[in-house]
């Protein structure tokens, strides 16, 4: 009859003797899962950088080409391939005005808003909301400050609303065109700046302009004082978003350049404000012919108007 010695497994007498000889040896349980050792490039990589691939969006930037790849995307001469470009629920437009209007510092727009879903539709109504308003609120404007004076009579002027058109839409298309053929350009002479897609640049763009529509019906105020703190209250807002976005895609360039190319970003932000404010509502006092009235001896007497 076998002994209990004789059911003993060989295996299990080496592996305690092994043990034995060596107490700080590793030992895998079956039960617990092994656990997988991370990428050695992250333990490697520094912490300056892990922030800036974080404001820059790289880290999803891979799986978001990816997913893009396997989709099939329609001829550009369909309606399809247009369709795609306006595919944005009323949350999504909301969640990005809202965050255009309280930019977040150290959080990329482009990253938290626009990257997972670029649109047309927000920046192409807010652009022609701002239109409409810039116009109305000049006219009004025009109206109010003259208003009372009996040689004034009110004529709307519909030519603002084609000037006010061709000014934002050339300055919300234009400017990101030639922003991202420069980032473009760049990428191919310094390796770590990140270019954005046309599509993300036009989107960051239409959505920082959100804040002068509000702004644009405050500015029917006849108080310059008010006007101008509005103005710089605006570019504030809106100028954060754009600086918070584009300065950690080309802070790796050279110092001149990358600071050249924010202040070149913060100077046509603010032409485009100040340019508006000073044509539609600031305009100089018109000079009205002087009345003629008539008197009571036959004579007509001119009355100088100022």
């Amino acid at each position: 009859m076998a002994t209990a010695d004789d059911l003993k497994f060989q295996e299990f007498d080496d592996a305690a003797n092994l043990l034995a000889a060596n107490p700080d040896a590793t030992t895998i349980s079956i039960d617990e899962p092994v656990e997988i050792p991370k990428n050695q490039h992250s333990r490697l990589q520094e912490p300056g950088r892990e922030e800036d691939d974080e404001l820059l969006g790289t880290d999803d930037s891979d799986k978001t080409e990816l997913l893009a790849g396997q989709k099939k995307s329609a001829p550009f001469w369909t309606f399809d391939y247009y369709q795609t470009f306006f595919d944005v629920d009323t949350y999504q437009v909301l969640d990005r005005i809202k965050g255009s209007v309280f930019p977040v510092p150290g959080k990329n727009f482009v990253r938290l808003y626009i990257r997972s879903n670029p649109d047309l539709y927000g920046p192409f109504w807010i652009c022609a909301t701002l239109v409409f308003t810039i116009a109305v609120s000049g006219n009004l404007s025009n109206f109010f400050i003259h208003l009372g004076k009996p040689t004034y009579h009110y004529v709307p002027e519909f030519r603002k609303v084609s000037i006010a058109a061709t000014t934002i839409y050339a300055y919300a298309w234009l400017v990101p065109l030639a922003l991202w053929g420069f980032l473009m350009w760049r990428n191919s002479k310094v390796m770590n700046i990140v270019s954005y897609s046309f599509l993300e640049i036009v989107c960051v763009y239409g959505y920082s302009l959100f804040i002068y529509i509000p702004t644009a019906i405050l500015w029917i105020i006849p108080q310059k004082v008010v006007r101008w703190v509005l103005v710089v209250f605006s570019l504030c807002l809106s100028g954060s978003v754009l600086v918070m976005t584009f300065w950690p895609a080309v802070r790796d360039d050279n110092r001149r350049i990358a600071v050249a190319t924010v202040a070149t970003i913060l100077l046509l932000h603010a032409l485009l404000a100040v340019g508006c404010l000073a044509y539609f509502f600031d305009a100089p006092e018109l000079d009205f012919p002087a009345p003629i009235i008539p008197a009571h001896n036959g004579t007509t007497v001119i009355t100088k108007s100022h």
